[in-house]
Parts: structure tokens; sequence; C-alpha cells
């Protein structure tokens, strides 16, 4: 690998430790100044927000400046977000801001793998990233609930600088400051990415129109290459799979935190924890899928699905931690499973119908937009008395029933165009067709 890559690999790492770390500090902050539950579930949707209305234009935006750059401005974003968070605004607005940095930041740290390497080490950069990604969900998310915890917080809290008042008085607040500090690290990084000699693609501007015209116009190429993706006979199986997973994991990760607490007496500090095994185990079935599986053998994986949904609703009757954690392990594993293969189908029929860029900025929209309209069904219901229970219950419902659509979906497309799907399959069995 090039030495530029693992400057991205850095950058994308600490990006991502502080993202997750962020998400618990939040979660502390509402809870502690009083905040509805509700409020603390909708911090998921709010994150999730940019990164779909901002959809047809962020890829675009990537390709128009060197994408170390992007990355170094997404950074910032999210600094201005943590202090919104710190000095005064809504928790959820300014999650909302992290969010858009993160929405700008997607499109230009994939896009810049195939600008740097050769395709012969796609494959195993993409591993790379999704490795580090996950590693940095775990770390990040066990790091945040130790700086909200006592112990690292009192530490933070007990440093004063001589006449000068901070304003920084509680746990997550020092947590939130301290993490600003990490972008900052990981804004470093992205100073450090070498040029790739690229030629870039400006936006079009045209003086005798608005900024807002001209960036209406990419719409329609955007939504053109949507409808694409979800016409094309695997590339409609893969890119539901993973919208509905994402959807689904997104929101998991707050509802885990309040099942904690409702079933185990846990606290955000010990509830994150388990929030980690969950990724733990999505990493053990994440490797394990890219040792066994093929992409052609893809949609086999889709009645683990069901599975998992029906997994999910099992949550509701375990009271035990040494029952709970290798429980979730199992149910991360088996997402972890599921989601290579249907991701890697989906990367691939995108390059093949429109080109990697175009295709990630339609799986985030549909991925995100998913977990947008899940989150605020939650936090809507939690508003109305939902409990954790319930909730737990729905999404497993939901789960399930959906990944059976799926899976009768998919047959029923064997059995009307199975010329057309063997073609597809065909194409996914040979690299020179990639």
């Amino acid at each position: 690998m090039k030495r530029g890559f693992f400057t991205i690999m850095s950058a994308q790492f600490f990006s991502s430790l502080a993202d997750n770390a962020l998400f618990v500090a939040a979660v502390e902050l509402l809870r502690t100044s009083g905040a509805a539950e509700w409020q603390r579930a909708a911090l998921v949707p709010m994150f999730a927000l940019f990164y779909v209305v901002l959809a047809p234009f962020v890829g675009a935006f990537a390709d128009a400046l060197p994408k170390g750059r992007v990355m170094f401005y997404s950074n910032a974003i999210k600094v201005v977000g943590c202090l919104m968070m710190l000095f005064g605004a809504h928790p959820l607005a300014a999650y909302a801001i992290v969010g858009l940095g993160a929405a700008a930041y997607s499109p230009a740290k994939y896009g810049i793998l195939t600008e740097l390497l050769p395709a012969s080490q796609l494959v195993k950069a993409n591993g790379w990233i999704e490795g580090l990604t996950i590693g940095s969900i775990i770390l990040g998310v066990l790091l945040g609930g130790q700086l909200v915890g006592h112990h690292v917080s009192g530490v933070l809290l007990g440093f004063d600088l001589p006449y000068v008042d901070t304003g920084i008085d509680t746990p997550p607040e020092a947590a939130i400051l301290l993490l600003i500090f990490v972008y900052i690290l990981a804004a470093w990084f992205n100073t450090r990415i070498p040029h790739t000699g690229v030629q870039m693609r400006p936006l079009r501007k045209d003086r005798d129109r608005s900024v807002m015209c001209n960036a209406l116009e990419l719409l329609p190429d955007f939504w053109t290459c949507n409808s694409r993706l979800w016409r094309d006979r695997l590339g409609q199986i893969s890119l539901s799979t993973t919208t509905l997973f994402w959807g689904v994991s997104g929101n998991l990760r707050y509802i885990v935190l309040a099942w904690s607490a409702a079933a185990l007496g846990y606290g955000t500090t010990q509830a994150s924890s388990l929030v980690g095994v969950v990724a733990i185990g999505t990493a053990v079935g994440a490797v394990a899928a890219s040792m066994r599986m093929r992409l052609d053998m893809a949609t086999r994986v889709i009645p683990l699905g069901i599975c998992m949904g029906l997994l999910v609703i099992l949550m509701n009757y375990i009271t035990n931690v040494w029952v709970a954690a290798p429980f979730l392990i199992v149910l991360g594993g088996i997402g972890g499973f599921l989601v290579v293969p249907m991701n890697a189908l989906l990367q691939h029929r995108g390059h093949n119908l429109m080109g990697a860029g175009r295709s990630i900025a339609v799986q985030n929209f549909n991925e995100q937009a998913c977990i947008l309209g899940l989150g605020a069904f939650y936090s809507v219901s939690t508003k109305f008395g939902l409990s954790a229970f319930g909730a737990i219950t729905a999404f497993g419902l939901v789960v399930a029933g959906m990944m059976w659509a799926i899976k009768r979906w998919h047959d029923n497309n064997l059995k009307r165009y199975p010329e057309e799907v063997e073609h597809l399959l065909q194409i996914a069995r040979h690299d020179d067709h990639h």
C-alpha cells in the first residue's frame, strides 16, 4: 500500500472514533440535563438528517476539490458542532451539524481510494476501512462510556485554567471538550494526505443563474442513478437488505443503551460496553463472511436476516449480563455475516451501473433515510410511552418481516427473470467484467 493510504486510514480511524464517543457523550448530556427520553432517541435520526438532505450534492462536492481538503473541512464542521453543544445550542441541533460533517466526509473517504490505489488493491483497501471502522465503533463507544464515567470525568474536571472560567462543569461537557481534540487530530492527518494527481471536476458555475439553480441540476442525475440501482435484479435485493440492516443497526445502538438500563439497571458507562460487544460480534461475522463467501453467493445469506430479527425479540427475556454478552456477540456476528457479502454485491452492481462515487451516494441516501425514518418512528413512539422492550419487539418484527419479503422478492426474480439474474451472477464471477 502507498504511504498516503495509511494516512487516510489514520484520519478515518480518529474521526470515526470521535463520532461514536460523541454519541455516548450526547446521550449523557441530554440525560443529565433532564431531557425527555424521546430526545435522546432522536439523536440517531438527527445525525442521519443531512446524509439524506445533501445526498445529491456531497458526491459532487467531494469530486470538485482534493479529497483530503474535503475531509479536513468535514472534520472542521464536526468541531463546530461540538462547540455548539458546549456553548448553548440544543444538543439535537448541534449533533445534526456533526452529522453534516459526517455526510460530507463519507464520499471523500471512499472516493479517494479509487484515485490513490490500483483496482487490484481496492478490495483489500475496503477491507482495511471496514475493519478500522468497526474497531473505531467498538473503541469509540467504550471511550465515550469511560469519559462520562465517574473516574475519568473526575480527572478531566479536576483540570482548571488560572483566571479562566471555561464553563465546563459536567462529565459529558468534559468528554465533548476532549473529543474536539480528537477531531483536530483527525483533521491534522487530513492535511498530510497527498494529492493524487487526479483532475478535479469543479461544480458547474453559471453567472446568469443562482447557486441554488446550479445545485439543483444535480438532482435529476442522482435520481436516475437511484432508480437504476433499484431496477437492477441483484442491485435491488442487495440495496434493500443493506438499507434495512443499517437502518435498524443505527437505531439499535441507542435501543441497546435503553434496554441495558431497563433490563439490567445499567448506567451509560456500563451500557456502552454492551454496545461495544455487539460491534465485536459484527467484526467476527464480517471476517468469517470475507473468508467463506463469494460475490455470486451473496443472496444465500438472506435467511440470516429473518433469524436476526427473531433473535432481537429474545432480548426482552434476558435479565443477566452473563447471558446478554454472548447473546449480543452472536446477534452481531449474524449481522456481520449478513451485511458484508450483500454490501460487496451492492458495490459491485453500483460500480458496473454508474461508477463507485455515485453508487456510494445512492447507498448512503437509502441507508440513512431508513435510519432517519425508523429513528423518527422510535422517537415519536417513545414520546407516547413506548418502552425499550416494546421497541425491541417492533424492530425485531420489522427485520424478520422485511427480510422475508426480500427473500420472496428475490425468489420471484429467479422465477420470472432467470436468464437476466444468471447473466448478472456470471458477471459477478469474473473480475474482467468489473
